[in-house]
C-alpha cells in the first residue's frame, strides 16, 4: 500500500523581489537599476521542479543530496510547513515530523507543555499522550528541565525532546531531517535504533541525512535529489555509492583504454583500477564484514622485466593506512614476457574502520629502482558497519577510534 504520493511536485522561490518605492529617490534610482534588465529568470529559483515518488507503507527512504539540492524542502511539502507551487503530494497517516531545531515548539512554554501541544497538533487526545508521556521523558533526557521553558534550551536538549515526541506519538509516517547531527554520539544511536524500531513496526520513515554510514544501516531505499530533481531512486547501497563517487570525483573505478595516453613509460602502462566485492561486482560502499578486493591491470611492454605492483590506502584525512606489495610466489624476482597481467589484493573482512579510503597504485623495479607508474587516488570506496552485533564494533553504537577494526582472538577465563 502505498502511504505517500508524490506527482510532479514543484516549489518556486522567487529572489530579490523588489520592493515598494517609498520616496522619490527610490524612484527615480529603481528606474535607473531597471533599465536593460527584463528577464524575470534571475529571480526565480526552483527548489524542486516535477518530483515524482511513491513510499509504501514500512518502508525507510533515505533523502541524500547536496546541500541545497530541495530535500528539506521536500519534507518541509509533505509535512504541510509549506505549499507546493504545483503538483501535488497525497499521505495516508498521521505525520511525525522533525526539520530544523526551532521549529514546531512554543518558545514561550515549557517542555512538558510542548509535549501535549504537540500531541494535540497530531489529532491525539490527552489521555493518549498521557500514556506515552513518561516514555518521552525518559528517552529525551531532560526531566530535570521539564518545567522550563523551550526558548532557554540548549540546541541539544531541544533536538532530544523534539526527536523523542515526534518518534513517540506513534505516526504513521516519521519524517526527520539532518537535525541528528546535534545530538550527542550515544543519543544519535539511540535515535537510530528507534527509527529502525519505527519501520519494523509497521510505520514509513523518510530520512534526510549527509551521514551515509546512517543512511546505509538505517535505509534500504535512498533518493539522490540534485538540484531540485531526483537523480536516482534505487537501493540505498547503490545511491550511497554513486553519491559519493560524484562528490569525490573519484569512482571504484577507472579505465584507460588508449595506451599512449595510460600512465606509464615504455616499460609499462597502467589499464585498469578498480574495487570490488566477492561476486565481482563493483562496487564502492563495502560492509565492514565482507572482503574487499582491490585491481589493477597493465601492460607489460618489454620482455625480461620483474615488476612489482603495490598499493597504498589512504582514509579521508589522507592518512596512508597501510601499503601493500604483490608477493605471489608465481612472479616474485622472476622475469615477465610481454602481455596483459591483472594483480588483485583482498582486503579481509572486519579490518577496516567505517569511513571512506582511497587508493594510490604503483609498478616498479626495484633492482635498479625504477618506477614505472604512480597514479595517486584513483579510486575510492566507502566501509559502512551495521548495529547487528557481529562486526568488530558488538553492542557499542557510539564513536570507535581507529584506522582499522579487526576482530582479534580472545579468551577470558573464570578463575575465581
Amino acid at each position: 500500500m502505498e502511504i505517500i504520493k508524490v506527482e510532479n511536485l514543484s516549489k518556486k522561490y522567487v529572489l530579490n523581489k523588489k520592493k515598494a518605492n517609498n520616496t522619490l529617490r527610490d524612484v527615480f534610482t529603481g528606474i535607473f537599476r531597471s533599465a536593460g534588465k527584463s528577464d524575470e529568470s534571475e529571480r526565480i529559483l526552483w527548489a524542486l521542479r516535477d518530483i515524482n515518488f511513491s513510499v509504501k507503507d514500512g518502508e525507510t527512504v533515505a533523502l541524500v543530496g547536496n546541500n541545497g539540492a530541495g530535500k528539506s524542502t521536500l519534507l518541509k511539502i509533505l509535512s504541510q510547513i509549506i505549499k507546493p507551487t504545483g503538483g501535488r503530494a497525497v499521505l495516508h497517516g498521521r505525520v511525525g515530523s522533525l526539520l530544523e531545531v526551532g521549529t514546531g515548539f512554543h518558545q514561550e512554554l515549557s517542555g512538558r507543555e510542548n509535549i501535549f501541544l504537540n500531541g494535540a497538533v497530531l489529532g491525539m487526545k490527552r489521555v493518549e499522550i498521557q500514556k506515552k508521556f513518561d516514555e518521552i521523558v525518559a528517552f529525551s533526557e531532560i526531566e530535570k528541565f521539564l518545567e522550563t521553558p523551550v526558548k532557554f534550551y540548549s540546541s541539544g536538549m531541544y533536538m532530544r525532546l523534539a526527536f523523542a515526541v515526534a518518534a513517540h506519538l506513534e505516526p504513521e509516517i516519521l519524517m526527520v531531517d539532518e537535525v541528528l547531527a546535534v545530538g550527542d554520539l550515544a543519543f544519535q544511536r539511540k535515535c537510530l535504533n528507534k527509527m529502525r524500531d519505527v519501520s519494523e513496526h509497521g510505520r514509513t520513515v523518510l530520512f534526510v541525512s549527509h551521514n551515509m554510514q546512517a543512511v546505509t544501516r538505517l535505509c534500504s531505499r535512498a533518493i539522490w535529489i540534485e538540484d531540485g530533481e531526483i537523480k536516482q531512486d534505487a537501493p540505498a547501497k547503490d545511491v550511497v555509492s554513486n553519491y559519493l563517487n560524484s562528490q569525490t570525483e573519484t569512482s571504484s573505478e577507472k579505465v584507460w583504454e588508449n595506451l599512449q595516453a595510460a600512465p606509464g613509460n615504455e616499460i609499462a602502462r597502467l589499464q585498469r583500477v578498480r574495487v570490488f566485492d566477492g561476486k565481482n561486482d563493483k562496487n564502492s560502499a563495502f560492509d565492514i564484514r565482507r572482503p574487499v578486493f582491490v585491481e589493477m591491470t597493465y601492460w607489460v611492454l618489454q620482455n625480461e622485466q620483474i615488476l612489482m605492483p603495490s598499493f597504498e590506502l589512504y582514509n579521508e584525512e589522507s592518512m596512508c593506512v597501510f601499503t601493500s606489495n604483490d608477493l605471489d610466489e608465481n612472479w616474485r624476482y622472476k622475469p615477465r614476457p610481454k602481455g596483459i597481467y591483472k594483480s588483485t589484493a583482498q582486503i579481509p573482512a572486519n579490518f577496516l574502520a567505517e569511513g571512506n579510503f582511497y587508493i594510490s597504485v604503483s609498478l616498479a623495479t626495484y633492482e635498479p629502482l625504477s618506477v614505472h607508474f604512480v597514479e595517486r587516488d584513483v579510486v575510492a570506496f566507502l566501509i559502512t558497519d551495521s548495529l547487528d552485533g557481529d562486526s568488530a564494533r558488538g553492542d557499542f553504537g557510539g564513536h570507535i577510534n581507529g584506522i582499522v577494526r579487526p576482530i582479534l582472538q580472545w579468551k577470558t577465563e573464570f578463575e575465581g
